[in-house]
């Protein structure tokens, strides 16, 4: 089964100035008991954040969080210790597991544009840790590009501690992928630009659809699409 939710139905949030959020998941003062998650997906977050500003040190625990930086940088700091420049193309991964705070900073004068991921951790009581790598998948072409994952078959990738793939895909017009899965998985496929056939679903800029069990998505690409593709288990005793 397919679900499409168009982008009309994320929730805005511009709780201060500098910050425009969707929330695709409850989040913050968004709440849906329907809308919770989607199997271990707990928060799917797409931010564009303005120049000289961001998120001031904050705690987290019990939680996988990936940011994928789409345009401009962020700057990232931890009480672990760890400071870096998340550019486009990078991916983070920071497990927060018993306890961290971090910040999370725009330097730059031009806008940053993010998707925040947060994953429920498939054990509890983690120390925290964190990875970052420039997989530059914004230069692919037609292809899935595994970004960061919990199955242990796939290399060179940010590792996560989730039975969870993140693939991303810059699709040319008329060129298809497919994705093959099993019905004990779900699929998660959220469109940044252009418009995609899924199944004999259309879909446009900013929609989403959430697929239960399907075993092959047939993505095709009316008009040049980049999407980002969430492989996820359907079963809590598999998070």
């Amino acid at each position: 089964m397919l679900k499409l939710i168009p982008a009309t139905d994320r929730h805005h949030a511009a709780p201060v100035h500098w910050l425009s959020s969707h929330f695709l998941f409850s989040f913050a003062d968004y709440y849906d008991p329907q809308n919770i998650h989607f199997g271990p997906l707990r928060v799917f977050n797409d931010d564009v954040i303005q120049g000289k500003s961001g998120f001031p040190q904050h705690p987290h625990s019990e939680m996988e969080i990936v940011t994928l930086v789409l345009e401009g940088e962020l700057c990232h700091a931890d009480t672990m210790g760890n400071k870096s420049t998340i550019k486009k193309g990078e991916v983070q991964r920071m497990t927060a597991g018993t306890g961290l705070a971090h910040s999370e900073q725009n330097d730059k004068d031009d806008a940053a544009h993010i998707y925040q991921l947060w994953f429920l951790p498939n054990q509890k009581g983690l120390a925290p840790s964190y990875e970052q790598k420039d997989v530059d998948f914004l230069d692919s072409k037609n292809e899935l590009v595994p970004l960061v994952s919990g199955q242990k078959v796939l290399e060179d990738v940010v590792y996560m501690n989730s039975n969870s793939t993140v693939y991303w895909c810059n699709l040319a017009a008329e060129k298809t992928v497919t994705f093959k899965t099993f019905p004990i998985r779900n699929t998660f496929v959220y469109v940044k630009e252009g418009t995609l056939y899924i199944n004999g679903v259309d879909m446009g800029t900013n929609d989403q659809i959430r697929s239960t069990d399907e075993n092959v998505l047939e993505i095709r690409a009316s008009k040049d699409a980049q999407f980002i593709l969430i492989d996820l288990p359907a079963s809590e005793a598999n998070y």
